[in-house]
């Protein structure tokens, strides 16, 4: 009886995950589903990258754009992908 139980559920979680992936696929195709705003902007991310050339500390470099330490080094890595 168990068992039967855990398929049955099994089995409406993965309809209910198609169903959301479905949503989410139309969402996009309408617009709608654009996901997080980037925190800085163009030219922030290269006053990022020069201030960065000239040895600041990431962690200063982060407080003075009120982001963190990990979002510092995920912009310095796209710029380091970017620039090959």
């Amino acid at each position: 009886m168990l068992s039967v139980m855990g398929a049955f559920a099994e089995f409406e979680r993965a309809l209910l995950r198609e169903r959301q992936r479905e949503g989410i696929a139309l969402a996009k195709q309408r617009g709608v589903y654009r996901g997080r705003k980037k925190a800085l902007t163009a030219e922030q991310v290269q006053v990022l990258r020069q201030q960065d050339q000239a040895a600041e500390a990431k962690a200063a470099l982060a407080h003075a754009f009120g982001i963190s330490r990990e979002t510092v080094y995920q912009y310095l890595r796209r710029a380091e992908s970017d620039a090959f």
